[in-house]
């Protein structure tokens, strides 16, 4: 079966005004337009398409995954997100104390991990992603003439972090001598400056110059395992999840933040820019394979093929394409999407677009 499905985009405050529209052909609303769900997710469930149903209603069981379109018209706060075990932890744990679902100050909103990606679909994507090492960190700070206090080559990144969420003695004039000392030469320090007039005083502005600051390139893509810090900035995105809506704050918010929780699930061993590489199996496709088995992301150019083993969801950007599957076929324009059920086995692409397809990796 294959089956239309649509959605609205959900207007959180940090969304670009009218670039989800833009990407998929739509009259633009009159609210930011952050993220366009498309999935299952009790959040946001996409709507069947001429029908009353949302995809929770046919979908059999629960979809692994959720396709998001993402707009960060401004920052997004600095996050990160639990592993399996954490996520199952927290949330009976939250259930036991009695803290409803919507509560401002619920860490857990389900038991599940929340693995992402971010495909870059604008011409550039702005991104802060996992931490630096000390002595890099310490580098552009010596670079501003600025002293960071148990800031060494070789010093705890969860120390140093910590004296910083916590608003430890000094913090608050070191936030101002970066700010100060930053003038914006570089990405990095025009972050500081941007995030300094979204948020002022927030430690998340001197934090930023701990992780990597990244500008990826249209159809390039990030992958962010459970325990990486990361914030959206600036751009336009197809982003891709294990189904969870578990997000820990660690600043550039006016939400909730509990910093021990966040403390618990954060990763501070060094990375580099977790850039994730492509597949490509055939002219035209692309796959991006994470280390996961929750989702896959495959992007389709004109023609192309790819066998699914589990449910799917394919969102048009632009053109016409038809699929067919093993029992169905269907004709995507630019901003139309659909459900596929994983009895369709090996489907084809033809025509003139682009298609993104989500689907499980196992």
């Amino acid at each position: 079966m294959i089956l239309g499905i649509s959605n609205t985009p959900r207007d959180y405050a940090w969304g670009a005004r009218g670039k989800i529209s833009a990407l998929l052909g739509w009259a633009a609303s009159d609210a930011p337009e952050a993220e366009l769900w498309l999935g299952d997710h009790p959040g946001s469930p996409a709507r069947v398409v001429e029908s009353t149903q949302t995809l929770a209603d046919v979908e059999v069981g629960r979809l692994p995954f959720l396709l998001k379109v993402l707009a960060a018209g401004s920052p997004l706060s600095l996050q990160a997100h639990p592993t399996m075990a954490q996520a199952q932890a927290g949330f009976g744990r939250e259930n036991a104390l009695g803290i409803p679902l919507d509560a401002a100050n619920r860490n857990y909103k389900d038991a599940y991990y929340k693995p992402e990606l971010i495909y870059a679909v604008s011409e550039a994507f702005e991104a802060l992603c996992g931490f630096r090492s000390a002595a890099q960190a310490k580098a552009s700070f010596d670079l501003l003439g600025v002293d960071v206090p148990l800031l060494t080559d070789d010093a705890s990144l969860r120390t140093v972090f910590e004296w910083l969420i916590t608003r430890g003695e000094g913090v608050d004039a070191l936030i101002a001598d970066v700010v100060a000392a930053a003038d914006g030469s570089t990405p990095a320090l025009a972050t500081v400056l941007e995030l300094a007039e979204a948020y002022p005083g927030d430690p998340g502005i001197v934090i930023s110059l701990m992780l990597n600051r990244v500008t990826l390139e249209k159809g390039e893509v990030l992958y962010l395992p459970a325990g990486n810090i990361h914030a959206y900035l600036r751009g336009v995105g197809i982003e891709l999840m294990a189904s969870s809506d578990n997000v820990l704050r660690g600043g550039l918010t006016p939400k909730h933040i509990d910093v021990p929780e966040l403390l618990s699930v954060l990763d501070f061993t060094p990375v580099p820019v977790p850039y994730l590489a492509a597949e490509h199996p055939s002219p035209g496709v692309e796959v991006f394979r994470p280390d996961v088995p929750d989702f896959v992301l495959v992007t389709i150019e004109d023609e192309g093929s790819y066998a699914i083993t589990g449910p799917a969801i394919a969102l048009c950007t632009d053109g016409d394409l038809e699929i067919v599957g093993s029992g169905s076929a269907y004709n995507l324009s630019r901003g139309d999407a659909v459900y596929i059920t994983p009895d369709e086995g090996a489907l084809s692409f033809a025509g003139l677009g682009t298609v993104f397809l989500a689907t499980t990796g196992g």
